[in-house]
């Protein structure tokens, strides 16, 4: 089946995948942000996408969670050419290749670690990663640490009460006893409007003295509402509108990636 794929969109001759992103920096951040996001295709059908949150309290956090996503996009591109050349990888359940490719990046993290002689407080990052099958419509979701997820209306908040879980906690474990134990997976089925989201999702405040929010919920709206969808920065214009029109922005960097069936 032919499939083409575009910067904000996935279309095919039997389904229509939307992809929306946003990233931006926190209200109260001056510096960098500490935020980052990727997603690709892998192989004809399957989707990809990771969003990061470096550890404020850690050293140089933006650069631990920007390599992560550096090294996922090194990762997802070797696996789309073991497609041209058959290889088992894409004949897995998703499950097993979300296991193949974090068991991938920990190796990749851990060379890169002792190679740049890191810190552990430089290695702190949570993620949430997501893998899917859009013709299938079949995904699964794992959370390391802090995160937010939406599946077609319902939303997940993975809070640690401010002491989540990092990917640099467990770079000397054994991978296959640390992955029998993430209790923060989710399976789903019928990919009509999934998001991802780092948890300056939770993080909206008024910047103004009279925020005027009405009957708008900024996590609805960012996750859930559908309003500017032929647009492909819905998000940002989202997060545009909740500033400007609402006086409200997040105070948290936020990491945002949205897929939609249309």
């Amino acid at each position: 089946m032919a499939v083409y794929w575009k910067i904000k969109e996935i279309c095919t001759f039997t389904f229509r995948m939307n992809v929306y992103s946003v990233l931006q920096i926190g209200e109260y951040h001056l510096n960098n942000c500490e935020d980052y996001l990727f997603y690709e295709p892998i192989g004809t059908d399957k989707l990809l996408c990771a969003v990061m949150d470096g550890c404020t309290m850690g050293k140089d956090s933006y650069f631990i969670a920007t390599l992560i996503g550096k090294l996922l996009r090194k990762i997802v591109k070797a696996k789309n050419y073991e497609e041209f050349y058959q290889l088992p990888f894409l004949e897995l359940s998703l499950e097993e290749q979300l296991k193949v490719i974090l068991k991938e990046l920990f190796e990749s993290l851990k060379n890169i670690k002792n190679e740049l002689l890191l810190e552990k407080n430089e290695m702190l990052s949570t993620l949430t990663i997501l893998i899917a099958n859009l013709k299938d419509e079949q995904g699964v979701i794992l959370v390391i640490g802090d995160g937010v997820i939406c599946i077609n209306g319902a939303i997940t908040e993975f809070d640690q009460d401010n002491k989540p879980d990092y990917v640099g906690y467990h770079l000397s474990e054994n991978f296959e006893e640390w992955y029998d134990k993430q209790q923060q997976k989710i399976k789903f089925s019928g990919i009509k409007d999934i998001s991802v989201a780092t948890d300056g999702i939770m993080s909206f405040k008024s910047i103004e003295q009279k925020a005027n929010l009405g009957d708008i919920d900024p996590v609805q709206y960012m996750l859930n509402d559908t309003s500017k969808i032929e647009h492909e920065e819905m998000l940002n214009m989202k997060l545009k509108f909740l500033e400007h029109n609402i006086g409200v922005k997040p105070t948290d960097d936020l990491a945002i990636i949205r897929i939609i069936k249309t």
